[in-house]
């Protein structure tokens, strides 16, 4: 009799929800990898291993790839690049193929936004796209340092990764994207509309990305106007003999 109940409150949801035109979201048995390490063209050394945290913003740039679902049953592909020091997410990505172009593509959205300077360090795992020809001539062209996580070290990379959790988690909550162009819009509306410039982070003392971004560089911009008044050079000219007149300055 249970088993009968059961059946028929089953049938009428599915009624209910057919009217609506509502569909279940149905478990996924296969999820694609994003990480191919079994590839012939090297690796680059981990170069977060022996240093702290950076110190300032594009010191450290770290990037990952994640999958996200289509309605249709199919995938796409969301790659990021992010700044280890502010959090922010520098350039981005979406397609529905996982080719060095995805990767190649978000990072030349760092490029057409701000000057990389030289020596910055570009983290990412030991995938095929990352040790491809078309990305490490991208990162060669404009003086940047390649790393790579270590084999099977899956929190090398965490801070990549941790951010496809909260994406996931507050723009997917278990559905799917339409097609590709709604998965690429939704990502532009999270990354770009909150992520970086609301959503606080206790590790950035509950500021955003982008807030966290301004201060240092108002910080910075405060030092170096300082420093420019503190070390006014001496003026040997204005003296006739004996000490040197040392203009004053005001100290703050």
């Amino acid at each position: 009799m249970r088993a009968e109940g059961y059946e028929i409150c089953r049938h009428a949801v599915r009624r209910r929800m057919n009217e609506y035109g509502l569909k279940a979201i149905q478990p996924r048995s296969f999820v694609p990898r994003t990480t191919n390490s079994q590839h012939s063209w090297g690796y680059s050394p981990n170069l977060l291993l022996e240093r702290g945290h950076p110190t300032k913003p594009l010191e450290v740039i770290v990037g990952d790839i994640t999958y996200l679902p289509l309605r249709s049953g199919k995938w796409c592909y969301l790659a990021t690049w992010s700044d280890l020091y502010t959090r922010q997410v520098l350039g981005w990505a979406v397609r529905e193929d996982m080719t060095a172009e995805l990767v190649a593509q978000a990072f030349e959205m760092i490029i057409r936004r701000t000057k990389i300077p030289a020596g910055c360090i570009v983290h990412s795992d030991r995938g095929s796209q990352y040790a491809s020809t078309r990305f490490r001539d991208l990162l060669r062209s404009n003086s940047c340092d390649q790393s790579m996580s270590r084999t099977g070290e899956t929190y090398d990379n965490a801070f990549a990764e941790s951010f496809f959790s909260r994406f996931k988690a507050e723009v997917l909550q278990g559905g799917t994207f339409f097609d590709v162009e709604e998965a690429w819009l939704e990502s532009f509306i999270y990354i770009e509309g909150y992520y970086n410039t609301k959503r606080r982070h206790s590790s950035l003392g509950y500021k955003s990305p982008n807030a966290f971004e301004l201060d240092f560089r108002q910080r910075a911009a405060r030092l170096s106007a300082h420093s420019s008044l503190t070390e006014k050079p001496i003026d040997t000219k204005s003296t006739k003999g004996g000490n040197p007149k040392v203009d004053s300055c005001p100290t703050f």
